[in-house]
């Protein structure tokens, strides 16, 4: 049986700047996977090519053994893959109900029925209250929740989270986590790019560290974390001594 994702020797450059070079790795359903590495080290240009964004140079990208690669965005969410952006997107003058009916539209084609499945999103992820004010009035941390809402919304079966955590105070990437479990808690494959190493390893089952657009190391947490490529491209010298 293949794994639910598998990226197999994918390639893409901007310009004759490499942005990824032969990148392979699969992921396993019910799998929390962490994409770390530097900034520039081409992690979402990834998740772009994974959601259909962009189209691959060379290699290819299967979902539930489907190739997506090259399909777009549409055939990608309907496959099974929704994304956050790392730069929150939401439709401001659209209310945070109407924001999360955008991602149910991907599914189904009644507005009732996106409707019903956007508040079922909406009280999933602790924004109920919110439905009916405009995007614009919501938090920053809100604002990351409707993207997961919206997300959620497309019935996915595997989300790539965008440094979902990033700028969030402690107690507001704790709820952060929380929700991250309750979504592979429903069956939801994850794979999320973060830069906070302390909350981003507790979480995680496996890693795949990027350096200048390749695989450098892939493995368990404790194991990327004390590999000494890994160390010197990112981390740092206070992981060489852990």
């Amino acid at each position: 049986m293949p794994a639910l994702l598998e990226v197999e020797q994918v390639s893409r450059s901007f310009g004759g700047v490499a942005a990824n070079v032969d990148v392979s790795f699969t992921v396993e359903a019910g799998e929390i996977l962490g994409l770390i590495g530097p900034n520039g080290a081409g992690k979402t240009t990834l998740f772009n090519m994974i959601a259909g964004e962009i189209a691959p140079e060379s290699g290819v990208i299967r979902m539930a053994g489907e190739i997506v690669s090259g399909r777009g965005p549409l055939a990608c969410a309907r496959a099974g893959i929704a994304r956050t952006f790392q730069i929150v997107r939401s439709f401001d003058t659209m209310t945070v109900l109407e924001n999360v009916m955008v991602g149910a539209f991907a599914r189904v084609g009644r507005t009732r029925t996106a409707m019903a499945e956007a508040a079922a999103m909406l009280a999933a992820t602790g924004l109920a209250a919110r439905a009916d004010a405009p995007a614009a009035q919501l938090t920053p941390p809100e604002k990351r929740r409707l993207e997961v809402a919206r997300a959620l919304a497309t019935r996915p079966r595997l989300i790539l989270l965008d440094e979902m955590l990033t700028g969030l105070t402690p107690a507001e990437a704790q709820d952060g986590v929380a929700l991250i479990r309750a979504v592979r808690a429903q069956g939801i494959t994850v794979i999320m790019v973060e830069h906070v190493m302390e909350i981003l390893l507790p979480l995680i089952d496996r890693a795949v560290v990027l350096d200048l657009g390749r695989v450098i190391a892939r493995g368990t947490p404790d194991a990327v974390v004390r590999d000494p490529a890994v160390i010197r491209a990112y981390l740092g010298d206070r992981y060489a001594a852990a």
